[in-house]
């Protein structure tokens, strides 16, 4: 008889979590916590008072470089500032252990190069932590254009807006390597695109700093060229709201999309991954054909399934949700498009003929 629990009766992945800020504590604790067969086991942080609020009897680890070389963790999660991606993940790997990055994968296509080759030296799992992969909003515009309802899609348009008119004292706005809007939401946007449609032909690109006081860019408009088709990925800082998260046109029908995923308010205001009502959207999508306007129901995201999928990577060796390669391939547009921008010219991705290959 098949018992559909006996993968989460062995031995639970034990998952050291690197950084306890933003992205460590809104998102991967609580969807590790979520997610059977995963155990958090120690969180490395300065501040482990404000780890002990929120997970009271979690091991804390002052010392970064000590969490991702513990004899007792298998799995490191690295969720530090980005310029500490490329040194901890390394460490890791040389230490033997499986490794998850939160995005960007690293600084540049240098960094994300020499991760994959030691990854596969060590015969190590090598992950990015796209979760956007499982939002509602993208995953109900991928199903209308998966059904062929738009036809040929010509025009793709993804927004990820927000309001903060002010800048902030934090790592991500300061003139510091890794950080900007495009570093930190351009692979979000990014990633998606790619998945939808393979890698473009050329890119075109422009960055601005918008807010009074700003050091890096909180501005973010990139146009992604696929023959005739157009993809326009767009992030910016200082918008109350009126724009769509997605607007896309196909040869037989448009798609509209307003309000974004909800996850993220979700894990701010403390739901649990999987509770009552987690990831619903009720923002319905609107499709266009001709003079019929119809509203359709938008599905739910699940961004539990990211870690669902690297548990069984790791005990049945399943698929590795996000592959090293697709996260090189973000890279080399984040690249490309911030070339694009400070020279003023269309660039092509800088990524070798084996890449391609791989990729394709």
């Amino acid at each position: 008889m098949n018992d559909k629990n006996a993968e989460y009766r062995r031995p639970s992945v034990r998952v050291a979590l690197i950084g306890y800020g933003f992205a460590g504590r809104t998102f991967h604790a609580p969807l590790i916590r979520a997610t059977p067969g995963l155990d958090l086991a120690l969180v490395a942080s300065r501040d482990a008072a404000k780890v002990h609020a929120d997970l009271p009897g979690m091991a804390v680890e002052a010392d970064p470089l000590r969490a991702v070389t513990d004899p007792a963790i298998e799995l490191v999660v690295i969720a530090a500032p980005n310029s500490r991606h490329a040194p901890l993940a390394r460490a890791a790997l040389a230490a033997g252990k499986h490794v998850v990055v939160d995005k960007p994968f690293t600084l540049d296509l240098a960094e994300a190069r020499a991760l994959i080759a030691l990854a596969e030296q060590h015969d190590r799992l090598l992950s990015v932590f796209h979760n956007r992969r499982w939002d509602s909003d993208y995953l109900g515009v991928k199903q209308l254009i998966d059904s062929g309802a738009l036809g040929e899609v010509v025009h793709f348009e993804s927004h990820f807006d927000r309001f903060r008119p002010e800048v902030r004292g934090r790592w991500r706005e300061q003139a510091l390597p890794g950080s900007g809007v495009w570093f930190d939401l351009g692979p979000h946007l990014v990633d998606q695109a790619l998945q939808l449609f393979g890698l473009p032909e050329s890119i075109q690109a422009n960055l601005a700093v918008q807010r009074p006081g700003g050091q890096i860019d909180d501005w973010a408009h990139i146009v992604l060229n696929h023959g005739g088709r157009r993809i326009v990925l767009h992030a910016g800082m200082v918008v109350a709201g009126g724009s769509m998260r997605f607007t896309v046109h196909g040869s037989k029908a448009s798609v509209v999309k307003q309000r974004a995923d909800g996850q993220e308010r979700q894990l701010l205001d403390g739901v649990i991954p999987g509770a009552p009502g987690w990831g619903e959207d009720d923002d319905d999508l609107v499709l266009y054909q001709g003079d019929d306007v119809r509203r359709l129901p938008t599905p739910a995201g699940d961004q539990r399934q990211y870690y669902r999928a690297i548990h069984r990577a790791l005990r049945d060796g399943a698929a590795n949700p996000v592959p090293p390669i697709q996260a090189l391939a973000v890279m080399a547009v984040i690249e490309a498009a911030t070339q694009a921008a400070t020279e003023g010219r269309t660039t092509r991705l800088p990524l070798t003929d084996a890449e391609l290959a791989a990729w394709a």
